[in-house]
Order: structure tokens, then C-alpha cells, then sequence
């Protein structure tokens, strides 16, 4: 498999420098943070066929059937302080996006705050982890899965009104090493950016493609809870400005609440 990728991969400065792929791995993340720990280098990338226990946000799986999808962990070691290191899970939104387009001929949406998807279902999962070196300076995990080949039959009844693949948005087959490959590029070209703290053409780029702006959305809280607010905008560490039904705005950010339409995962 690293073979079918290198083909396709032109020159990166440090993402998919070393390539570690495998058949099948519990979890690609899980994988990265233990070899992290071991003093693996900047720019690693782990990439497995199936995941027998790939994990999503908010404790949630991620449904990793084999030889699907793409199922990838990029280890960044930026050396910076934690606060600059928050939007590193949009701008990975922002790079699938890029990444789809080149290969596909078509750019999804952003639910927010990084789910990429087309016909008001999602096709990718990002997971972002942090752990500590042995100095105390954290690293980024950053989980990537994309949907590519499965059918509709591949989708368990939990996620099967909510999940899509590229296949089944497209009606069309989508090589999976050209799109690995243009998405360690666009990956190489996010850590560039965030290493030089230029992220506006980013933020530009998550304005226009966040499909919740303009639409009234549900907020709900990790204890359940729910409310009714429009989105109106995407501030600069990417949080999510809305208008709650008072008039008042405030920012949300993730981690504290979900998004979902009023009627469905998008509407």
C-alpha cells in the first residue's frame, strides 16, 4: 500500500515522511499516541485497511469497515503552545475539503465544527488528541477516516441515515491512494500555515464552505440539554458565533456543545 501512495505523492516538507501501514490496527490514533510516546518522528503517519476499534469524537465510534475507506493518524510535533494548537481540527476539516476537490472534482460542505459533508450526509470523521513529550510540550494526534467505496448496506442502522460515502454521493469509484495522497499534501501545506500562524486563507476557505451559516441550528449540551440559535458566523479561532433566541450573541466552541439541523443532521 505505501508503494500505491509514494506513486501518487509528490514532495512534502514533513507529513508522510514515514509511512507505517498495516492490514488491520484497533485504532490508527491509539497506534500513533503509544509510538508518539516512543519518540516517533514529526510528520509520521500511520494508515491501516481496517480498524477494529476506530474512535470518533465524543467517545463515539467510528465504523471502519475493511478496504472502504481511509483510516489515517498524522503525528504533529509544532512546538507551540497549547492555545495555538485549537483550530488544528478545522483546518484538517479545510484540508479533506481541498483534498476531495483535487481528486474528486467536487468540494463538500463543513458541518460544524469538522465534518465534511456532501448530499447533507457526512463522508469523513476527524479526531484530533493531544499527548505530552518527554518535555512536557504537547503533540498533535490527528485522526482522519473518509468514507470512499462503501454502499449504503456497509452503514449500521445507527449512523445509516447520517453517514454517506464518496461513492454513494459521486455514483462513481474514487482511488484511494490518489486521495491519501493529495490529502498528506494539503495536511503538509495546514502544519506549514499553522507552524507560520498565517491561517486566514483557512479561515476564509471554513466561512465559505460551513453549511450551517444563515440556518437555525440546535446547540446541545454534553449533559443533553438543547437550544434553539441561528449561526451567523465563524470567528477567528474558529467558534461558532450564533444568536440565541433573546438576540444575544455568543460563541460556542467545541468541545462544549454539538450542532444539529433542526430536523435531521443538517436540516
Amino acid at each position: 500500500m505505501e508503494q500505491e501512495i509514494r506513486r501518487y505523492l509528490g514532495k512534502t516538507t514533513v507529513v508522510g515522511s514515514e509511512l507505517r501501514c498495516f492490514d488491520v490496527i484497533d485504532s490508527t490514533n491509539t497506534y500513533l499516541k503509544k509510538v508518539a510516546l516512543e519518540g516517533a518522528a514529526d510528520g509520521t503517519v500511520v494508515i491501516s485497511e481496517h480498524q477494529t476499534a476506530g474512535r470518533g469524537r465524543m467517545t463515539r465510534s467510528f465504523e471502519s469497515p475493511e478496504g472502504k475507506g481511509i483510516y489515517l493518524s498524522v503525528l504533529l510535533r509544532p512546538q507551540l503552545p497549547p492555545e495555538k494548537l485549537l483550530p488544528v481540527t478545522a483546518l484538517a476539516g479545510v484540508a479533506v475539503c481541498d483534498a476531495v476537490e483535487r481528486v474528486c472534482g467536487v468540494r463538500p460542505g463543513l458541518k460544524w465544527p469538522n465534518d465534511p459533508v456532501l448530499g447533507k450526509r457526512k463522508v469523513c470523521g476527524i479526531l484530533t488528541e493531544m499527548v505530552l513529550d518527554e518535555k512536557g510540550r504537547p503533540n498533535v494526534i490527528l485522526g482522519i477516516g473518509i468514507n470512499v467505496s462503501q454502499t449504503a448496506e456497509d452503514f449500521s442502522p445507527e449512523v445509516s441515515n447520517l453517514a454517506a460515502s464518496l461513492f454513494m454521493a459521486l455514483g462513481r469509484r474514487v482511488s484511494r491512494p490518489a486521495l491519501i495522497a493529495a490529502l498528506l499534501e494539503e495536511l503538509d501545506r495546514l502544519y506549514a500555515a499553522l507552524l507560520a500562524d498565517d491561517l486566514m486563507a483557512y479561515l476564509t476557505a471554513y466561512r465559505r464552505d460551513c453549511v450551517n451559516l444563515g440556518k437555525t441550528v440546535q446547540l446541545i449540551g454534553a449533559d443533553g440539554s438543547w437550544e434553539r440559535a441561528e449561526a451567523v458566523d465563524v470567528d477567528e479561532a474558529f467558534g461558532l458565533v450564533v444568536r440565541g433566541e433573546n438576540g444575544e450573541l455568543r460563541t460556542v466552541r467545541a468541545g462544549e456543545v454539538s450542532v444539529r439541523g433542526l430536523y435531521g443532521y443538517l436540516e
